[in-house]
């Protein structure tokens, strides 16, 4: 359980980390409206899905899930 919640902070610190770094970079390259759009969007769609795989690795941590879901 402890190594559940070392690996889910480790995990959450570096996508936040990089999501700040993209975000803080990205005005200074010079990009029509539609792709700067599509990088903000691809960004926020990957966030949500490293979420979401830390909502599973803490669940499975703590109770049993069904075969399809483990992550580990």
């Amino acid at each position: 359980m402890i190594g559940t919640l070392i690996g889910i902070i480790v995990i959450l610190l570096v996508a936040g980390v990089v999501y700040w770094a993209v975000q803080q970079l990205l005005p200074l390259i010079p990009l029509p409206e539609p792709f700067a759009r599509i990088i903000n969007v691809l960004m926020i769609l990957i966030l949500v899905l490293i979420v979401l795989y830390v909502l599973l690795m803490l669940l499975g941590g703590i109770v049993s899930l069904p075969g399809w879901l483990h992550v580990r």
